[in-house]
């Protein structure tokens, strides 16, 4: 099992950015995909999840509305893609799967994560 995050880097406060988490050796197509963050010092957080028919997503307080979860389940591929970015969206970005959405992942499906850095 394969999880790979890109599109990380620096960015402008107010600037967008999207992440992308391809992913390979499990049945992507059974499974809700998430992505969490985890700023310095602080516990890992649930970001966004997207269920695996793309029927329902869900978003953290923190980034509903500027933020949006897709997946194309023919590549294989996640992607958050995120407007009006703050400093405090920097942190290090990890995609997970499991079988529905939860800020709880119950699998051991994780990606290696990739940083975010929003800094004028």
């Amino acid at each position: 099992v394969q999880l790979v995050e890109s599109g990380g880097g620096s960015v402008q406060p107010g600037g967008s950015l999207r992440l992308s988490c391809s992913t390979s050796g499990f049945i992507f197509g059974d499974y809700a995909m998430s992505w969490f963050r985890q700023a310095p010092g602080k516990e890992r957080q649930g970001v966004a999840c997207i269920t695996n028919s793309k029927a329902f997503t869900y978003y953290a307080d923190s980034v509903q509305g500027r933020s949006t979860i897709s997946r194309d389940n023919a590549k294989n591929t996640v992607y958050l893609h995120m407007n009006s970015l703050k400093p405090e969206d920097t942190g290090g970005y990890c995609c997970a799967a499991d079988l529905s959405c939860s800020w709880v992942i119950q699998t051991d499906y994780w990606g290696q994560g990739i940083q975010v850095t929003v800094s004028s």
